[in-house]
């Protein structure tokens, strides 16, 4: 049965693709089926029949060398770089929980391991109009998916990741590790990553530098992640 794991960030741009990206890789270089998916993408590049050719999706596929097409990466591509439940509004092109789940379910039955990444931080409206509230987190409930936190390293990423940590707990959703992005080492990031660990009672099961090719985590911690 496939196993899968949400990436979730505490803000837009802590770097929840380049995280995706080493995941998958890591995975597939242990010779183990890994694959990608995301609901939704928003500030993309298209092509002049509106399907996608670049953004996120289309990094992890290249990076991780999945080999997977375009249209199987992702459910709904918006072009403005705003909030997915804006850029439907501007295009009048609304998600649908049912079109996510169908593609969410074929992405899972190709793959032995797959990584959801979400939008935004966690608190994203995907769909948001007199009919519908649909937001980031009622997929992770829907598939019910553990969540690996991705951090920013720097200042002030303790309260964020606290804060993030606190409201995933108080609503259940369950966090099973934190990655800190960015990090190069200083005093203040080796105290912010020991501060996160004991105020969050969570590991920081990895840190990754600005030019990192792949993830310094065991394959086999990686593995427990997606329990």
């Amino acid at each position: 049965m496939s196993k899968c794991l949400f990436i979730a960030g505490t803000a837009t741009d802590v770097g929840k693709t380049f995280i995706s990206a080493l995941v998958v890789k890591c995975l597939r270089d242990a010779g183990l089926n890994a694959g990608y998916y995301k609901a939704a993408v928003s500030g993309v590049e298209l092509d002049d029949k509106g399907k996608l050719i670049g953004g996120d999706p289309i990094y992890v596929n290249d990076f991780a060398k999945i080999g997977e097409s375009a249209e199987n990466l992702v459910s709904y591509v918006y072009s403005q770089p705003v909030s997915p439940h804006l850029a439907a509004r501007l295009n009048n092109r609304p998600m649908d929980f049912s079109t996510v789940k169908r593609d969410f379910n074929r992405a899972k039955s190709k793959y032995d391991y797959l990584v959801v990444e979400g939008s935004g931080g966690v608190i994203c409206p995907l769909r948001w109009d007199n009919k519908i509230h649909f937001m980031l987190l009622d997929i992770v409930s829907a598939f019910n998916l553990p969540i690996l936190l991705v951090a920013g390293a720097g200042l002030g990423t303790i309260n964020s990741t606290v804060l993030t940590v606190d409201y995933l707990h108080r609503n259940n959703f369950k966090i099973n590790a934190i990655i800190l992005n960015h990090y190069s080492d200083q005093i203040m990031e080796k105290d912010n990553l020991a501060m996160i660990e004991e105020m969050t009672n969570l590991p920081v099961v990895a840190k990754v530098q600005f030019d990192d090719d792949r993830l310094d985590i065991n394959i086999d911690t990686l593995i427990n992640l997606f329990e």
